[in-house]
């Protein structure tokens, strides 16, 4: 096992139940969870014209994500100086190819994926975890996001450097079995084949964790609680 999932990420009626919450839609046509608009907004990051660089659409959409940029790291996105290279890292991940695809070298210790996230975790006031959502903004099929309840939810260490690695595991064990499981479940849940499984993972644990951690009370929470979206 390369992932610890919680047993009942794999029950199908759960899995598209906390999907089905995730994505829903008030009766006003907003969103339940602002999440839900973190791939798609303004076109998606991974549109060809933007691929290979960071956009104001790019903050904003990581911002539904319940963090915020502020202003002076924001500008270090949008207008990088050359020293930081975002866009020449950016052009060395590709854009269609899937994590459970990709050569492990490209997300290795000294691959460029790591150069990038490492580039972005060193900028004032963003940090690992706006680092690790930027980038599943620009390479959505890549990288999975990450934060304290998807750590949680996984049980994975403290300093956890292998996360893209053993998510990548996972998805190769027992014949894709991990990625039937979430296409199915993407299905099930109504959502359209745009959605990467590693947001549909993502968002599946992110939901579960909310209803269960002990903590989940303190943490950041820009989706409210199920019985509330149903209510």
């Amino acid at each position: 096992m390369c992932l610890r999932i919680p047993p009942a990420l794999w029950q199908s009626h759960r899995a598209a139940e906390l999907l089905r919450s995730y994505w829903a839609v008030r009766w006003d046509g907003t969103p339940a969870c602002t999440g839900s608009r973190f791939e798609r907004l303004g076109g998606g990051g991974d549109r060809l014209s933007v691929a290979n660089r960071f956009t104001a659409d790019d903050v904003i959409a990581v911002t539904t994500l319940g963090v915020s940029i502020p202003a002076t790291a924001a500008l270090q996105l949008l207008e990088p100086d050359p020293a930081h290279a975002f866009s020449e890292l950016l052009a060395q991940l590709p854009v269609t190819t899937r994590l459970v695809d990709v050569d492990a070298s490209l997300i290795g210790r000294e691959g460029p994926a790591r150069q990038l996230w490492e580039r972005l975790n060193g900028l004032r006031w963003i940090g690992p975890v706006i680092a690790g959502k930027l980038m599943a903004r620009k390479r959505p099929a890549l990288f999975p996001v990450y934060d304290s309840v998807i750590k949680w939810v996984f049980d994975r260490p403290e300093n956890d450097v292998l996360f893209w690695s053993d998510m990548r595991c996972e998805l190769q064990a027992d014949d894709g079995r991990l990625i039937t499981h979430l296409e199915r479940a993407r299905t099930t849940a109504g959502l359209g084949d745009d959605i990467s499984v590693l947001r549909v993972l993502d968002t599946m644990a992110w939901r579960y964790g909310k209803e269960v951690m002990p903590s989940r009370r303190q943490l950041a929470h820009p989706c409210p609680p199920q019985w509330l979206i149903e209510s």
